[in-house]
């Protein structure tokens, strides 16, 4: 089963959440997880992958222009794979949720099957991504953590049998 991470960080703080992903996701037995900044996506293991996790800081309260961008040009063939989000952002009331959530548009609008866990896996509930705090970086690497087991999990339950 495999899983890409595909985010951009100017600072290195979306970068080192995504790491922290990636160790959840791989907890979960048969997954191999790769990241990619996204000047660096391998198309090839993207076709393959069954999950895609998106990350982006925020900045002006959404998301990045370097992922906006990619987005928008993506010609990659993501219909049919669980697609899943997380934001960094400097300050609580910074956007993340709005970062999130534009990048979900494209996501459905690719086609994927955006995941994130939501309420119905019990707390720590992850409605609509995982987001990290500059400041608090170190007390969210848990939930992250958790995030990519949880996003993983459902990749092998949708798609162990393909």
């Amino acid at each position: 089963m495999k899983i890409a991470i595909v985010y951009f960080s100017k600072t290195g703080n979306t970068q080192k959440m995504a790491e922290v992903i990636k160790a959840g996701a791989e907890k979960v037995e048969g997954c191999e997880v790769r990241l990619f900044d996204l000047e660096h996506v391998d198309a090839d293991y993207i076709k393959e992958c069954s999950a895609v996790i998106f990350g982006t800081p925020t900045y002006l309260a959404n998301t990045c222009w370097q992922m906006k961008k990619f987005l928008d040009e993506c010609t990659l063939p993501l219909g049919g794979k669980i697609g899943a989000v997380f934001a960094t952002a400097n300050y609580l009331q910074g956007g993340a949720d709005t970062a999130i959530l534009t990048i979900i548009n494209h996501l459905m609008v690719k086609g994927m099957l955006v995941y994130s866990g939501g309420a119905a896996l019990g707390k720590p509930y992850i409605h609509l991504g995982a987001v990290a705090l500059r400041d608090h970086l170190e007390e969210s690497c848990e939930l992250f953590e958790l995030f990519g087991a949880r996003i993983a999990q459902k990749a092998k339950e949708l798609f162990a049998n393909n």
